[in-house]
């Protein structure tokens, strides 16, 4: 895409206004989940109960800490990996190599952390630490994001991304003018796309299950439970990793302020909002009702695995046993069209998965606030909006063959509902 068909494509997340409004509004919406998660009443909507001061958000201690778990990050990346894979190929018809290497990334990250804590590293004083630390996380966010805007001005068009170049200062700057930004063969985009933040989000959870152990005696089974739950479902993100090289955030999108700060910031704090409410109110558990939410887990995994499973093993071998007999629509671009198995049944099955997985991390937290629920609500709204930027791009790639999947496969992300 031109600079100029890049300027006269249609605008996302309501243009430049719309945009300006979400660099105000994420953040804080952020520290009003922190905040409501530690106040009595615990309220999703309606004002804090107390806007802390500068003195309370800001400390170069927390900063110092931050650079330490970024740099940390940083030299697990740039082990030898255990693979090298190929992203999809570029406009200028080049591959970029990626490390596949998350997972140990992880590994090693939970050695070092247990060798903390059984050295005496107060892991346990984490939770108190999350309000400078998001503030920490957010003023860096906006400045790395500002220096890969800069960074982009001196960037080919070749390596601009679809929907960051539009020519408005602010609207680029959210969406990222350079699609994959690297220093050398360090790729930035892919490097926060999966490990900080992921990461980070496993680390905050067991600190609040630490300091929930200290201040009862034991770690509560609802505790337990959402620090099981979401480290799985990090596991499987990080092993899986190399599915990440064909999805909208690598492939499409630019890498600015909308990735930057929901990676580095928006993850950690707002996907642990389910462990940080559970420390500050305590929700009885009975065992069958853990089971019963064990068993929505397992079906919301279960659906999630194996429709992105069935999507990549086609993508790698279409000739497969697994797949081989699947029933496929043929498009202009020579690539195939699931239309049955998980592909067939919705086109976007691994969303189902997703949101009865986000359902399974809630309800350990009861019924009896709104607030646990904030990322089922979040995560509804996030998955049906990118649905609806993918089935654009699908539209125009594969065009009639598009058309005729849609009319096989009517129905978007719930069977017979939507």
């Amino acid at each position: 895409m031109t600079p100029r068909e890049a300027s006269q494509a249609p605008l996302e997340f309501g243009g430049p206004l719309g945009v300006t409004a979400m660099l105000l509004l994420l953040p804080a919406t952020m520290f009003h989940l922190l905040l409501a998660a530690r106040s009595g009443p615990a309220r999703l909507l309606g004002p804090p109960a107390y806007l802390p001061g500068l003195e309370e958000l800001w400390s170069p201690r927390v900063l110092l800490l931050l650079f330490i778990w970024l740099g940390l990050q940083v030299a697990l990346y740039l082990l030898p990996a255990r693979k090298v894979a190929e992203g999809l190929e570029l406009k200028d018809k080049s591959r970029l190599r990626y490390p596949i290497n998350g997972f140990q990334a992880l590994v090693l990250t939970a050695l070092l952390v247990g060798l903390g804590v059984s050295a005496g590293l107060p892991l346990g004083a984490l939770p108190g630490m999350l309000l400078p630390l998001a503030f920490a996380t957010t003023l860096t966010s906006f400045i790395f994001s500002l220096l890969l805007y800069v960074k982009a001005l001196a960037a080919p068009v070749s390596a601009l991304a679809p929907g960051g170049n539009s020519g408005n200062h602010i609207y680029d700057f959210f969406l990222g003018r350079e699609l994959n930004p690297r220093l050398g063969s360090f790729d930035f985009k892919y490097f926060c796309e999966l490990r900080p933040g992921l990461i980070g989000w496993v680390v905050i959870n067991l600190a609040l299950l630490m300091q929930e152990a200290e201040l009862l005696g034991s770690p509560s089974l609802a505790m337990c439970l959402v620090n099981g739950f979401q480290l799985l479902y990090v596991g499987d993100a990080l092993w899986y990793e190399e599915s990440v090289l064909t999805t909208m955030d690598i492939i499409h999108d630019g890498f600015g302020f909308m990735l930057a700060f929901g990676d580095l910031a928006w993850v950690p704090f707002t996907y642990s909002l389910q462990a940080q409410f559970l420390l500050y109110h305590p929700q009885p558990l009975g065992l069958p009702m853990a089971l019963f939410i064990c068993f929505i887990k397992a079906i919301g995994y279960y659906i999630f695995r194996g429709a992105n499973s069935q999507k990549n093993t086609f993508r790698k071998n279409p000739s497969d046993p697994s797949v081989a007999g699947l029933e496929t629509i043929p498009t202009a671009t020579g690539r195939q069209l699931l239309v049955s198995g998980w592909w067939g049944m919705v086109r976007h099955p691994n969303y189902l998965g997703d949101l009865i997985m986000a359902l399974a991390w809630s309800l350990p937290c009861g019924v009896s606030h709104l607030l646990p629920y904030f990322y089922l609500l979040y995560f509804t709204a996030l998955l049906v909006h990118r649905e609806a930027r993918d089935e654009q791009q699908c539209l125009r790639k594969y065009g009639r063959a598009w058309q005729e999947y849609c009319k096989r496969v009517p129905y978007r992300i719930l069977p017979y509902v939507y």
